[in-house]
Formats: C-alpha cells, structure tokens, sequence
C-alpha cells in the first residue's frame, strides 16, 4: 500500500500548490453560499417590508359608481388616481401593478343586497404584484364583512349567525421546522459541493497527466496501477470531503447572522448536526471522487474531461431540484436511492425530527457501496493500454 499513499501524497501536494485550483475546490463553494443565503434573505426582507409600507396607488376605472368604497380605500392610505383609457394594457406594461374596475351595474347590485362585483386586473406571475395584489384584496374583503355586518344588524339578525363555522389553526410546527424551510437549498449545496470539491484534482491527475505526458512514466513505478489509481481517487475524495466539512463550518458560523427574528424560526447548526450530515452526505463524497475519476479516465485531454464534467454536475442537482418541488413524505424504500434519499434526511435532521438508524444505515451504506464498486472497477482501467494511450 506504500504506492498508494505516494500517489495521494504526490496528488495532494501538487493541488495545493496550484492556488488557484486550491480556493476553487476548497473555498470558493464555503464562502460563496451560506453569503448568498444570507443575502438572499435580507433582501426578500427589506423588498416585502418596503412594498409593505409604501403608499399603494390605486388606478380606479368607474370610480363614480361606488364613492363610499373609495372613501374607505383612502381611509386604509390607499392613493385613488384617475381612470386609465386601458387597464389591461397599463397592466401589461407594467405602469400600474394593478387597477381596480367597478362595473356601470355596481349600484344597481348594491341597492339590491345583491353581491357587487368589482374586478381586479393583476398579473399574477410577476411577483412584484402580489403584496400589492394582496393588500387590496384584504381591504375590499374587510369592507364587504363590514357592511354584511351593518345589513344584518338592520334586519335584527345578529352577523355572528353569518358565521357559522369558525376555522382555527392549530400551529404544530417549531421555530426549528420553520427554520429548514429557510435552508430548504442546504441539500442541493451539499450534493453539489461534494462533486465540485475534487473535480479539478480528478481532472488533473488522470486526463492532465495524459495530455502532459506525464501518466507514462508514473507507470512505469514498481507499484501495482490499482494502486496508482487509487491513491488518486483517495485525494480527489479527500478534497471532496475538506470541500463539504469548510461548507458545513462556514454555515454554522454565518447562520447567527442570518435575519431569523424577522423571519420567525430558528437556525442553528451544532457540531452533533454537522457529524449527523457529513455522515449522510460523506459518501456522496466518495461516490462522486469515483464517478468523476473514472469519466475523467476516459477522456484524451483536459479541455474533454470538462465536457465531461459538465454533464457529470447535473447528477446531484437532479435529486435537489425534484425534492425541491415536489417533496415527498421520506420512507424506507427511498433510502435505497443513492442521493435522493440523501436530500431526504437532511431536511429531516434540520426540522429535527428521529430519523430510524435503519434509514441512516441504508441510506449512506448503500451510497457507500455503490462508490467502492465504482472504484474497484476504475482501479482497473489503468490496465488498459487503449484507456492510457488512446483515452477510450
């Protein structure tokens, strides 16, 4: 085994003194995301608290057919403007987030106790529509109970027989709960980092030794090619793995940071957490050191291998993206799925929930066994003279 620790040794090494490849596969991923988490929430804060607050301007088409509800309007600090000649358009164009229009039958309806229809033009698929959009729904809603009240209470009925059922939520859900709703991106970071970490050196140590012509002579050495091979998969896997624990470090120590007071949950990433994820997600680590080797292996030249890489950067975000918008409730069978069920337990552990030792079990064992049979098999294409020499 002394030639396989050579090679790590040599490997290892030759990564860090290249500075560049160092930060991209070492830094770059552990402060690069937990500030754009960061960011990202103080600035969906301080977007809806400023579109909360600010005056809403209201466009106003056949305002002459219900003066009380604009008299109301303005008492909630709605601003009434005039009329447009196109309300669809002034929407579409973005002049106007939304425009009330009050039909000519208005006070007819009115009149009669009938409901009165008035209609809202929005869009809402543009999100910068939706506070505004809402606000004024809650206000034209308020108004109609306000005056259905008064309408009953005229009629000597009491307005609380309007209501005969009463909806109330009953909160289950915890400061911490809500809090994984937050870091709902954490997983797809973490699969994506334990790729990214070792790329480079995968790259470098297989198809960049062949387009140096430096993987000859590395050959040529006394010690057995699988070990050769492996030693580099070992390195690529350790800097996957240094990658993941500097990402998991640099969120403990950005998450106090984070606006949860505003948002209302908890965050917090405790070194027992962070073992919990490193042993979930450590052997996509060595899954992924594997996989891109082995690719990499085929490949005749540097500038292939990342073509390769490309592609290859898609596996992790699969699983993320699906979990992302379609989550699922977590069963057994679906520990089995390498990845996926990685996406599973890492909510699971931020919304604090037991998860069943079997499920940890399956889950990171058979991530694990599938990456040392993938191994295995790439220790053996140094025995190839096609994949050296041809790189096919």
């Amino acid at each position: 085994m002394k030639g396989l620790w050579t090679v790590f040794r040599k490997e290892v090494v030759e990564n860090l003194r290249d500075r560049r490849a160092a930060f991209n596969s070492l830094l770059l991923g552990p402060i690069l995301f937990p500030f754009l988490i960061i960011g990202m929430s103080y600035l969906s804060i301080s977007k809806q608290e400023e579109r909360a607050e600010e005056t809403l301007e209201l466009p106003v088409v056949g305002a002459e057919h219900a003066p009380n509800l604009l008299g109301f309007l303005e008492q909630q600090g709605v601003v009434i403007l005039d009329a447009p000649e196109d309300p669809e358009q002034v929407v579409r164009d973005q002049a106007s987030p939304l425009v009330l229009r009050i039909p000519p039958e208005f006070p007819e309806q009115w009149r009669a106790g009938e409901p009165a229809l008035v209609e809202v033009i929005a869009d809402p698929s543009r999100r910068e529509s939706n506070i505004p959009m809402t606000r004024v729904k809650s206000m034209l809603a308020g108004y109609g109970q306000q005056i259905g009240a008064q309408r009953l209470q005229l009629r000597g009925v009491s307005p609380s027989l309007a209501s005969p059922l009463v909806p109330k939520d009953v909160d289950l859900s915890t400061p911490q709960s809500r809090g994984a709703l937050a870091l709902i991106f954490l997983p797809y970071f973490l699969m994506i980092t334990a790729f990214t970490g070792g790329m480079h050196l995968a790259i470098d140590s297989t198809a960049g030794e062949k387009e140096r012509k430096s993987l000859e002579p590395l050959l040529l050495n006394p010690a057995p090619r699988w070990q050769i091979m492996t030693g580099k998969m070992v390195a690529t896997a350790a800097f996957a793995l240094a990658s993941l624990m500097l990402t998991l470090l640099s969120f403990r120590l950005a998450l106090p940071y984070m606006p949860t007071g505003a948002l209302g949950f908890e965050l917090e990433l405790g070194l027992g957490m962070i073992g919990k994820l490193l042993l979930v997600v450590g052997p996509v680590a060595i899954l992924a050191a594997a996989l891109l080797t082995l690719l990499a292996t085929f490949a005749k030249g540097f500038r292939e291998a990342q073509s390769y890489m490309g592609l290859v950067i898609f596996i992790p975000m699969i699983p993320s993206l699906i979990f992302m918008s379609n989550p699922v409730k977590p069963e057994a069978w679906m520990m089995a799925i390498p990845m996926f069920s990685q996406n599973l337990l890492i909510a699971e552990f931020m919304r604090g929930e037991l998860v069943p030792t079997a499920w940890l079990l399956i889950a990171s064992g058979g991530t694990l066994v599938l990456g040392l049979l993938m191994a295995a098999f790439a220790a053996t294409l140094f025995n190839r003279p096609k994949v050296i020499f041809g790189g096919g």
